[in-house]
């Protein structure tokens, strides 16, 4: 597995990439675009003025859609929980024939936290570090939330890493962030060097806004372009301070290189409930006990 450490502030950079089986290389991460190379960057550039919360634009955000809108993954989560309960129903029914003949089937239910194992990686599932990853500092026994799969390959933000100052007295580089914001608690996103915060309002003006991109029900992140907008909406109540969590950095691969950790088994893939990998998750010591409990035999339900 590549962990990739930016050497500078800005994006044009050499990345230092280390294996966990020892040795690094030097290399550096472009595109090709229109017959000239550009380094890879978290996202879009986005000049943000105001927020006008009373309308809802249309947005070309990646995965947007029916889908997407729809509670497809509690759905998923119940086709699951029925195919993990069959064998036992055919187990009854083997037992003692006539009863199971004259009792219906019962229904699946899934409680408010749940998750299960998915076999490709998709936006808003959890990376849930193996044992191969034990002794790799940085991402020993980490869960990552994928923001977004991307055209280059998927990004996320490390949840379960404990904030140990706020944005004021980390004097962060990688998020641009006062007034509002300067005291909230900083957590550790990954080892690429870029701000980033989810927020989970509890109203719809997030949405409305159009300027956050929408990773699970209920649950929206947005770049370092976008904190002054996220400001705006605080100064006029449409959303609290108590609604975000700051990350500095990130974490990154190109689609190919994520598919081969994932088959190499440095990485578990889960699908979770939106109350798993809420704001209040981020930070959390026990996240990855919690979701390796949850996907164990008969627990998604």
């Amino acid at each position: 597995m590549d962990a990739c450490f930016l050497s500078s502030n800005s994006f044009i950079k050499t990345m230092e990439v280390l294996s966990p089986v020892g040795g690094s290389i030097v290399s550096t991460y472009t595109r090709r675009r229109c017959n000239k190379y550009e380094t890879r960057k978290f996202g879009s550039p986005v000049s943000v003025s105001c927020c006008k919360s009373g309308s809802t634009p249309e947005s070309p955000r990646d995965e947007e859609g029916p889908f997407l809108r729809s509670d497809w993954r509690s759905f998923r989560a119940r086709l699951v929980a029925r195919e993990r309960a069959s064998p036992l129903e055919e187990l009854s029914s083997a037992v003692d024939p006539d009863a199971a003949a004259d009792q219906p089937p019962l229904p699946i239910t899934i409680g408010d936290k749940w998750a299960h194992t998915i076999h490709e990686p998709e936006k808003g599932c959890l990376l849930i570090a193996t044992e191969k990853l034990d002794g790799v500092h940085i991402f020993e026994r980490t869960v990552i939330l994928l923001l977004s799969m991307g055209p280059v390959g998927p990004t996320g933000l490390i949840l379960n890493r404990p904030s140990l100052m706020s944005i004021k007295e980390m004097r962060s580089s990688a998020l641009d962030v006062a007034g509002a914001f300067s005291d909230r608690p900083l957590f550790f996103g990954g080892p690429l060097e870029e701000g980033l915060f989810l927020v989970s309002p509890k109203g719809d003006g997030v949405e409305k806004s159009g300027v956050f991109d929408k990773v699970i029900k209920g649950l929206y992140y947005g770049t370092k372009e976008s904190v002054g907008c996220a400001a705006e909406m605080v100064k006029r109540n449409a959303v609290e301070v108590g609604d975000f969590r700051f990350f500095d950095g990130y974490c990154a691969w190109e689609r190919q290189q994520l598919r081969d950790e994932i088959r190499a088994g440095y990485w578990a893939v889960a699908a979770c409930s939106p109350s798993v990998v809420g704001l209040t998750s981020v930070g959390s010591v026990g996240l990855w006990e919690e979701i390796m409990g949850l996907m164990g035999p008969r627990k998604v339900w």
